[in-house]
């Protein structure tokens, strides 16, 4: 009997699609990740591996598993498996791209907009029985997004639709991204291509967007945010180690920056020290991005899916390294 084993909790309804496949699955129904060497023995019996972005799947981990034939991760990113490890082994990795874009998106522009408007404060402040009466020079007083300038530290599918909603601000909108865009397409999306250092001297706002990788880890640190204006705020909804914490922290709190809007993390769900003890201007999140209904749903399904496809011998609608199912 072929057999998927689930490693977290997903929405249920996505079962629904391996209904009627002949695969057996098993999902262990707790939000709390297994320690690696315990996922590693339960995911020995298995044929195929759902799993989260917490766990960890390496070298090591594939090793003791030779008979997994697809781990299938429910994120778009997949920094927490060693494609080229799964690659060698012949595993087939699988990712959920597109079904969160829109959900994504809205958080980071909902971050920039609580940033900018020091929306968190003014709830406290309420809350707190402080809000007496209205006053011109009122405590929260924020930054106009509206005609304002929007840097995009990558321009994949999440930035792409950030840029679309940027339109909407009449916000002047540039990008920096590995690889540039054919002329017509910037165009379309009302985007202007700019260098790194360009994009950070230029911007009100950067938003970052990048898969992390060696060459994008800590992409942010004390020398960018030193080329950034000192009214400018960060928002990240990518990865957490794109971001140095720490040399954020710092930059925060001697106003090297005016604010940040984060809700991925270095150490998640661990968050550094010194960002929890900045309020004003500064935004945290427990990793919200994709967290509707709607898109956990879409996300789990697509997982799901791809893994029984590629136990059944088909092509999964998305792979990450499909090189193996080529050779095979």
């Amino acid at each position: 009997m072929t057999r998927i084993f689930v490693s977290q909790e997903i929405v249920e309804e996505a079962l629904a699609e391996l209904d009627g496949s002949g695969i057996e699955v098993d999902v262990r129904r707790d939000h709390r990740p297994l320690p690696s060497e315990e996922l590693r023995a339960t995911a020995a019996d298995y044929d195929g591996l759902v799993c989260l972005l917490t766990d960890r799947v390496d070298a090591g981990f594939l090793a003791a598993c030779p008979r997994l034939k697809v781990v299938s991760n429910v994120a778009v990113g997949f920094d927490n498996i060693d494609v080229a490890a799964a690659t060698r082994a012949g595993v087939v990795v699988t990712n959920t791209p597109r079904v969160l874009t829109e959900a994504t998106a809205d958080l980071a522009f909902a971050l920039l907009l609580a940033a900018a408007r020091r929306i968190p404060e003014g709830d406290a402040f309420l809350r707190a029985g402080r809000y007496t009466h209205w006053r011109v020079n009122q405590e929260q007083m924020g930054v106009d997004v509206f005609g304002a300038t929007l840097g995009l530290f990558g321009l994949g599918q999440i930035g792409r639709a950030v840029a679309r909603r940027a339109r909407g601000f009449e916000m002047t909108v540039l990008y920096h991204d590995v690889v540039r865009l054919p002329p017509e397409t910037e165009a379309a999306l009302g985007v202007t291509y700019a260098s790194f250092e360009e994009l950070l001297a230029r911007s009100d706002f950067v938003s970052v967007h990048a898969p992390l990788l060696d060459s994008t880890r800590h992409r942010f640190d004390a020398h960018a945010f030193a080329r950034m204006r000192r009214s400018a705020m960060l928002i990240n909804t990518a990865r957490g180690p794109l971001v140095d914490e720490a040399a954020l922290a710092a930059a925060l709190r001697d106003g090297v920056i005016a604010g940040a809007g984060i809700d991925v993390y270095e150490g998640e769900p661990a968050v550094h020290p010194d960002l929890l003890t900045l309020q004003e201007r500064v935004v945290l999140l427990p990793h919200l991005g994709s967290a509707t209904r709607t898109t956990r749903l879409e996300m789990s399904r697509l997982a799901l899916r791809c893994a029984r496809d590629t136990l059944l011998g088909k092509r999964p609608e998305v792979v990450v390294n499909p090189e193996v199912f080529d050779r095979r």
